[in-house]
């Protein structure tokens, strides 16, 4: 059940503080969704310690850890050491969206507008390809840019006009320009039983998306075995032959059902790097045999909650996910 209470977001916490003591290996990912829950909890000042705990251990991601503590430390009442943290990852120009947009919309959110575009000028001009492929990182970078000069009022540009095109594909009933007009709030004001209706509409369609984001904080992950790895396992478990005919057929298979999964609506999908030595502590800790099928898709339930998943499908231009070095679109993407 996804925690409403701030007392729920505290055990939340405090369960998953205790997971990253046993998997010491995955304690980012971890201590920073403790972080969040701590945020949501109200109690910034400890989700500050944790920030600042994962900084001083030499993060894989420190850009996104600073713009997490920015976006804190001024909801916490220290706008300077948040502005000194948003100037930092400016420079430093991350090649990922999640620290982008997580600084422009601090910004956004304390009227900083013009500073908030920039970013997201900034961002898309670093991870928005030159074709016509938008990327799954940067449509939110889109979505929030469109949202922002709506605000200031500018004109509609090109960007404004490929993040309609994105949005249409998701959420046909509801333009952008309706979510995004900032007179939304006057609607809600209306006498107007149409008007009202209309927006009431929209409010559930932007809210039924929140929630389902909210309800699956971690990607609906497939389980990938590297050819090694599968050889190892089928060797120690023969069993398993049945499940995994061929290394060549066990990629045609993620592949396929990853596509199924986003053709009915499903989003936020993942990828994860399964090891022998991981899946046989695992089926351990369920006192359970490796031979045992329905293992499987607990595995890697169990990788993507400990933040393990590469997102899906990647840019077609990079590379296949496969990790044939081959490009996404030659190789499995084609």
């Amino acid at each position: 059940m996804r925690p409403d209470t701030p007392a729920d977001h505290h055990a939340e916490a405090e369960r998953l503080l205790r997971t990253a003591e046993q998997y010491p290996e995955d304690e980012e990912q971890l201590l920073l969704q403790a972080a969040a829950h701590l945020e949501l909890a109200g109690d910034r000042g400890r989700a500050s310690g944790l920030y600042d705990r994962l900084l001083a251990a030499e993060p894989e991601h420190p850009q996104l850890i600073k713009a997490l503590q920015a976006a804190n430390l001024w909801e916490y009442g220290h706008e300077a050491e948040a502005r000194a943290l948003i100037a930092g990852i400016r420079i430093a120009a991350p090649a990922q969206a999640a620290p982008w947009e997580i600084i422009a919309e601090t910004l956004e959110s304390h009227d900083e507008l013009e500073a908030s575009h920039e970013c997201f000028n900034e961002a898309l001009a670093l991870l928005l390809p030159a074709d016509d492929e938008v990327p799954y990182a940067a449509q939110s970078l889109l979505a929030g840019r469109h949202r922002v000069r709506r605000l200031l009022g500018l004109a509609h540009d090109d960007h404004d006009a490929l993040a309609d095109r994105v949005h249409a594909t998701h959420t046909p009933d509801f333009s952008l320009d309706e979510l995004h007009d900032p007179k939304r709030l006057w609607a809600l004001g209306s006498d107007n039983p149409v008007e009202l209706k209309a927006e009431i509409a929209r409010l559930r369609a932007e809210l039924g998306s929140y929630r389902s984001a909210l309800s699956r904080p971690f990607p609906v992950a497939v389980l990938h075995w590297p050819a090694p790895e599968l050889a190892e396992l089928l060797e120690a478990y023969p069993d398993l032959a049945a499940e995994y005919p061929s290394h060549e057929a066990h990629l045609a298979d993620i592949e396929s059902a990853l596509r199924d999964l986003a053709s009915t609506g499903t989003r936020n999908l993942g990828i994860v790097t399964a090891t022998v030595p991981s899946y046989e502590a695992f089926a351990a800790s369920e006192v359970s045999s490796p031979t045992n099928t329905s293992l499987l898709p607990q595995y890697a339930t169990t990788l993507a909650a400990r933040g393990r998943a590469t997102a899906w499908p990647p840019s077609r231009t990079a590379g296949c996910w496969c990790g044939s070095g081959v490009a996404y679109r030659e190789c499995h993407g084609g």
